[in-house]
């Protein structure tokens, strides 16, 4: 199927603009139209289809779903749902309100909040598709494994009162959980795909311009020799440059790909890529509207230490 995108690339950067293979600018226009068409392409069938099943796990739904489970299972089953129910940083704060008010407690609240920007599902199967499966399940199961981490560790330290008070307050009482019908959940993955595409498309053709240009002009010998598994400060560096920024993982997958082909290692690449998606700066301004820096450097501190260790692992086990 890729062989289409392949040669939709050869067409524009060699024939249409003229450029010679094997160039630095030749690869870099070639990698930018090869992965454009690929990634959009796969990112709306698999919203699609994703979205449908999302329909089955509306937000109401997911909290009382939640509400039942204490304790470990509880840790396990927020960032199980985490996976299915995709949340970006801007929903993180209606989100929180509504599970504190349910009664969830903070931790568990915390799982599920790590878990769904890491392990957005629909990147994940552009990981099994692009980098295969055995790489695509590790970061699904490091994914979870950092939100049940953090989780946990949040509710030991008793963080109950670093959250505004104000949240406590807030009763929004039970609402009805609707039931769709099939032709219902169609137009929601039809109005889905819409949506997201429209929304993240800039974050994509931003990666994928930085993707291009580490491809076509970044030396492979200066990444693999500091960011390579031999600097045992690659993955450390990596977090602490992914945390000021903001992409979700869709929009980091190309930058994730140029660097593996230029001999950075896995670890680190994809350590830089949850960095990126679950403590960006922004998300932390978003979610200071309901928690306090205490609770946030908490946080940051706790996923931060998890997300290096998962990239040291992937580098050794790799």
């Amino acid at each position: 199927m890729f062989t289409v995108f392949e040669r939709f690339a050869d067409l524009v950067a060699f024939n249409l603009f003229g450029l010679e293979a094997g160039t630095r600018l030749g690869e870099s226009v070639h990698f930018f139209f090869y992965d454009t068409t690929k990634i959009i392409f796969l990112l709306s069938i698999m919203i699609f289809f994703i979205s449908i099943m999302r329909s089955y796990f509306p937000p109401e739904k997911t909290k009382k779903l939640l509400s039942n489970y204490r304790k470990i299972t509880g840790h396990i089953m927020a960032s199980l749902l985490g996976v299915v129910t995709p949340f970006c940083s801007c929903s993180s704060v209606p989100i929180f309100i509504g599970f504190v008010e349910s009664g969830i407690p903070l931790g568990i609240t915390f799982s599920f909040l790590i878990t769904s920007p890491i392990v957005n599902e629909v990147a994940l199967v552009m990981l099994y598709t692009i980098f295969g499966w055995k790489i695509g399940t590790l970061y699904l199961a490091s994914g979870i494994l950092v939100g049940i981490v953090g989780g946990i560790v949040i509710e030991a330290l008793g963080m109950e009162k670093q959250v505004e008070e104000y949240v406590y307050q807030i009763s929004a009482g039970e609402s009805e959980i609707e039931e769709l019908e099939w032709s219902d959940r169609i137009d929601f993955a039809k109005a889905e795909v819409k949506e997201i595409v429209g929304r993240v498309w800039k974050y994509v053709i931003i990666g994928i311009g930085i993707g291009a240009a580490i491809h076509g002009y970044a030396p492979a010998e200066l990444l693999a020799e500091y960011a390579g598994t031999n600097n045992p400060l690659s993955v450390i560096a990596a977090v602490i440059v992914g945390i000021p920024l903001y992409s979700n993982a869709v929009g980091t997958i190309p930058i994730v790909e140029a660097l593996m082909g230029k001999g950075v290692a896995l670890g680190t690449a994809l350590s830089f890529m949850m960095a990126t998606t679950a403590l960006s700066l922004p998300a932390m301004v978003i979610l200071r509207k309901v928690i306090k820096p205490k609770l946030i450097t908490v946080f940051v501190t706790v996923v931060g230490v998890s997300i290096i260790g998962v990239g040291y692992m992937f580098n050794f086990i790799m």
